[in-house]
């Protein structure tokens, strides 16, 4: 009984030490064990370090002292220690980011076989302070990532970003143990980085009138001309920026695009595109032997500069229809024996690749480098959906994830209304912290091929440094807890939890967050239980056809009880787009019994900016025998021109009886989205 009573003191006692004590960190760390008692910090705290050689450590004591003491903490005598210890590669510290912290009250002990792993020990330390006061709770951590890649991508091409900007996302990113950053250097919308080789790139195509990229004409402009708005890095900028990420463990990836998002390029170098003359063109010449020899002079110059393993050519959105009747690059496929435009941009792609190979680098590029056959060694930025990534791991190749539908930063991570513009699509941090890039549905080969994840913002709705920090944090905090920590660790509720804490601490830091403890969440009917008397009947789709890209649930989309939410590219939306006939929708529902009906209607979705408009008309019918329909309305709407996200019901009531209803919406040329017909 005695052994009974003081195991339940004990149990009690834990747990009051538990709730004194928060070890509210991003992104979770793989073991945590709460100990008892506290290890405090302040001016008399002493560091040192043991171990192997590693150049860095001064550094890494340096960026220790500096953010985890300060001048306003409370002397003490006989304070504590914290030491340092970079142990041989073996066992548990095989991997180099990995770490242990094993904190009592006198001492914290911080292991680890790289600098970079007590680097992210510190990162940790660190929030522990944050939420305990300049304390750390008696704790036992042992840490490792579940991916090596780690990712985060700012496009400064659309709106430029100076190099101030770049070093304060570093330092916040960081201490998310971010280790990539991306940079979408190079767009039709400027180029940003200082080629010596070819100056017309600064001069010229980094410029345009129009501050923002809204109110670009889609020309260039003299750098000197008094309208001019743009910028770029120059050199000693990147080297200041490649020098400061590395100090936080982060490697900087340049990305030069290639074959296709060249219209800057092509207007300051036009004899490059296939018509020889500028705003003709958006992809290079293929067939033009000057185009891979500017490419290789930049690639010179851009290797200098960064020493990351990867630079990263782009290869998306290539329209290609230049190519198809280019004398130059129908020869060039003459020549090359090649089939297709597909197998002319795979060469193109080969041929960098081979050449940044001898340069000691490793091409990276957006998915659609796949087209066409790809590349031996390239590693595939999977962004049009997973199933590009897990191919290219299937077939031997490194991927790293990252589907715009769930890691772009560009939609909205709230009710749209309630947001500042951005380019469409709806993702909150709950969808996107459900990612699981490397899933048990696919092969254990291809598992081992995915680097890891990574958050991609492009910035044409971003125009201020403001609005690009809201568009990242907190939702850069569910990539780096899904890049870092093991997906049977991972749950959304506590991660939520943490992750309000850790963007408070962003906000009075001095970033621009979305306040996630006023989110909105999802459209409230999207999450209501929808009781009508269609419920699961079939669905005849009339002479219409739903548009590709939206297909919501398919044929039971309009009968399944679930609604949409704040934007039509939800996956339960339905698009439908006739083009020459005004009837983009049409469809008939069979109840399969004569009913008594008083109410027919469906919900309809306005956004005309992706020209998503509401129906201008409707008709309601309804059959006893699928053949001889009765017209219960017509309903005309009044079209609204702003770009206003809203809904609208369309809807008849009365009496009826019938088996089938049919139900018809006409626009012509536009798009129309509904998500559930109820029928009562």
């Amino acid at each position: 009984m005695r052994g009974l009573i003081l195991s339940i003191l004990l149990f009690f006692s834990f747990c009051v030490y538990a709730e004194k004590y928060n070890t509210d960190v991003v992104p979770l760390p793989m073991f945590v064990e709460l100990k008892g008692g506290e290890f405090t910090f302040d001016v008399n705290t002493s560091y040192k370090i043991e171990g192997v050689d590693a150049p860095d450590n001064g550094q890494l004591l340096k960026y220790l002292v500096k953010n985890c003491l300060n001048s306003s903490l409370t002397r003490k005598k006989n304070s504590g220690e914290i030491c340092l210890k970079i142990v041989p590669c073996v066992g548990k510290y095989e991997n180099p980011e990995a770490y242990t912290i094993c904190a009592r009250k006198k001492k914290i002990d911080v292991c680890a076989s790289s600098a970079a792993g007590l680097f992210y020990a510190i990162q940790t330390i660190k929030q522990l302070l944050d939420r305990n006061g300049n304390r750390v709770p008696a704790v036992d951590i042992y840490d490792i990532p579940r991916f090596p890649y780690r990712g985060v991508m700012i496009d400064v091409s659309r709106n430029f970003r100076n190099k101030e900007f770049i070093k304060k996302q570093i330092d916040a990113l960081s201490s998310l143990k971010i280790n990539r950053l991306h940079l979408h250097l190079t767009d039709g919308a400027g180029w940003r980085l200082q080629i010596d080789k070819y100056p017309r790139l600064t001069e010229f195509a980094a410029w345009r009138k129009g501050e923002t990229w809204k109110q670009w004409n889609g020309k260039y402009c003299e750098h000197d001309d008094a309208d001019a708005h743009g910028g770029f890095f120059t050199k000693d900028d990147i080297r200041e920026i490649v020098e400061y990420a590395a100090s936080h463990y982060i490697t900087v990836i340049p990305e030069i695009e290639m074959p296709a998002h060249s219209e800057e390029v092509l207007a300051a170098y036009p004899e490059l595109s296939c018509a020889g003359e500028p705003y003709k063109q958006s992809d290079v010449c293929i067939g033009n032997e000057k185009s891979f020899e500017f490419f290789q002079n930049i690639l010179d110059e851009v290797v200098e500069l960064f020493p990351s393993q990867y630079i990263h050519i782009g290869g998306d959105e290539a329209s290609k229809q230049a190519w198809k009747s280019c004398e130059k690059c129908q020869k060039r496929m003459a020549d090359e024996g090649l089939k297709d435009v597909d197998e002319l941009q795979s060469y193109m792609i080969h041929r960098i690749e081979q050449y940044l190979n001898s340069k000691g680098k490793s091409m990276i590029g957006w998915d659609e480098i796949m087209q066409g056959g790809l590349a031996p060694n390239a590693t595939v930025l999977s962004w049009r959906g997973p199933q590009y990534g897990f191919k290219a791991a299937e077939e031997g190749h490194f991927a790293i994830m990252t589907p715009s539908r769930l890691c772009y930063l560009d939609a909205y991570q709230d009710a749209p209304f309630s947001q500042p513009e951005a380019i469409g699509g709806y993702l909150p941090i709950s969808l996107m912290y459900s990612f699981d890039p490397a899933p048990d549905t696919i092969s254990v080969k291809a598992r081992n091929n995915i680097l890891g994840v990574q958050a991609s913002m492009f910035t044409e709705y971003i125009a201020t440094d403001e609005h690009a920090e809201y568009m990242l944090y907190p939702r850069v905090l569910a990539i780096a807890e899904m890049g870092w920590t093991r997906q049977n660790l991972r749950e959304f509720t506590d991660f939520r939890r943490r992750a309000l804490a850790v963007n408070d601490k962003l906000k009075s830091d001095g970033y621009n967050v979305f306040d996630l403890h006023s989110e909105i969440g999802n459209r409230p009917e999207s999450l209501e239980s929808i009781d009508h008397i269609a419920l699961g009947k079939k669905v005849i789709y009339n002479d219409c056809n739903w548009a590709e890209k939206y297909p919501a649930s398919g044929e039971s989309t309009f009968t399944d009880g679930v609604r949409g939410g704040w934007i039509y590219s939800d996956g339960r939306w339905q698009g439908f787009y006739n083009g020459d006939t005004d009837r983009a929708l049409d469809v008939t529902i069979d109840l399969e019994n004569l009913t008594d009906i008083s109410f027919i209607g469906a919900d309809f979705i306005k956004l005309s900016g992706p020209n998503v408009w509401f129906p201008e008309k409707v008709i309601i019918s309804v059959s006893d025998d699928g053949e001889n329909f009765t017209e219960l309305t017509t309903i005309l709407t009044e079209p609204v021109r702003d770009n206003v996200l809203s809904f609208k019901n369309i809807s008849w009531n009365g009496k009826a009886k019938a088996r089938y209803v049919r139900y018809q919406a006409f626009n012509r040329w536009r798009f129309v989205f509904t998500d559930e017909i109820v029928i009562k």
